[in-house]
């Protein structure tokens, strides 16, 4: 059942108005990109939809690989593209039915030209009595497990066989740009993915502790999750920065309770810099409240505090095993788990403060040359190419 063409449905778009048209050529652009690799003729775009024309067929399994990864897209289905005649779809049909055994079908006809000579009524029956003799599945109208859709355009029709579900959301690039403080973990990349099916440009960030501990095995593990995300169009590169020196000054001066808070005051700061320099307008972070100590309402203000940017945290209402799952079905749970150390681990204490107090916060941060480690960071900052 390979197919040169692919029908493109899009759920959210839809109900644009008047900047529909900017988001579906937004739309059309990220899935001629993404068709590069397997060969791309064109992307047409019909009313209320996109149809996909490959240089060469391409497996099920192919197209959901490709189409499947693209925000904006509610669902998609190889399809044949045939004369508009009765006969030719007809033919179309009974070449490209399912080999396995079907419980149950249904045909599914639109007409958009009504000057073809036979209602989508007429069309139901007619290829639904082909399909049922030559294969003998029951018809039902409602449930069926596989359902043959049929379109009748301008001259050409359209067939598909059932629908594969996309990313949802917003095409990537038109919800502006953000910067993700990717550590690495389970769940910042998360975060990542659920902002590029918003529509953002995603910045991926990573701390780093060098020169200490395995900061080489946490750097490596952030370029492996960008190169996964790459299929959902996070941002080709990854920021690096070292502040394992700072982190260091931190824990000679700061009380000990609050070092997490003033490690991520300090991680906040450098991420507003380099996501302004790309023209971001917001941080987003794997934070889910209450989930750790530093995650807690007030560890959350207190960290907010230094930053003009919002900080968006997608993940704010979830839980672990939700979060995990999901990490799962983007493939980016296992990167998760390979060697290296967190910076927020580097010279941990003991003990962590739930409920910081600003004025504790702000009195232990008057300590620090905040400025002077912010700057020192910013010129360790490198901008690795991911290939």
């Amino acid at each position: 059942m390979d197919s040169c063409h692919a029908v493109v449905h899009y759920a959210e778009i839809g109900l644009k108005g008047k900047n529909r048209l900017f988001f579906e050529r937004v739309l059309a652009r990220n899935v001629a990109r993404r068709m590069e690799a397997t060969g791309l003729e064109e992307v047409e775009r019909l009313p209320g939809r996109l149809l996909v024309h490959a240089q060469a067929p391409l497996t099920a399994d192919e197209w959901a690989t490709t189409l499947g990864t693209v925000a904006g897209i509610a669902h998609f289905a190889p399809a044949w593209v045939v004369e508009a005649d009765l006969d030719a779809l007809r033919q179309a049909v009974l070449a490209n039915l399912p080999a396995g055994p079907v419980t149950s079908f249904r045909i599914r006809a639109s007409r958009a030209d009504k000057s073809f000579p036979h209602t989508s009524l007429d069309i139901q029956r007619e290829l639904g009595a082909a399909v049922q003799e030559r294969t003998g599945w029951p018809v039902r109208l409602r449930g069926a497990e596989l359902v043959i859709g049929v379109e009748v355009l301008h001259k050409r029709a359209l067939v598909t066989f059932g629908h594969l579900a996309g990313m949802g959301g917003l095409p990537v690039g038109t919800s502006g740009r953000v910067g993700l403080l990717l550590s690495g973990g389970i769940d910042s990349p998360v975060a990542g993915y659920l902002a590029l099916k918003r529509g953002c440009r995603v910045i991926p960030i990573h701390f780093h502790s060098r020169p200490f501990g395995d900061w080489m095995g946490s750097e490596a593990r952030a370029r492996e999750i960008v190169r996964a995300m790459q299929r959902y169009q996070i941002e080709p590169y990854l920021y690096a920065v070292a502040i394992g020196r700072q982190q260091r000054e931190i824990t000679v001066r700061a009380p000990a309770a609050l070092r997490v808070i003033l490690y991520r005051r300090l991680m906040v700061r450098i991420a507003r810099v380099l996501t302004q320099r790309r023209g971001g307008k917001a941080l987003v972070t794997g934070e889910s409240l209450g989930q750790v100590a530093s995650q807690t309402l007030e560890s959350l203000v207190a960290v907010e505090e230094v930053t003009r940017l919002p900080i968006l945290r997608p993940l704010i209402g979830m839980d672990k095993q939700e979060i995990i799952a999901l990490a799962e079905r983007i493939g980016t749970l296992d990167l998760a788990m390979m060697k290296g150390d967190d910076c927020c681990q580097f010279l941990l204490p003991r003990k962590v403060t739930t409920r910081p107090r600003l004025a504790d916060v702000r009195a232990a941060e008057s300590t620090l040359e905040i400025d002077r480690l912010v700057a020192e960071a910013l010129e360790s900052a490198r901008r690795i190419e991911i290939g």
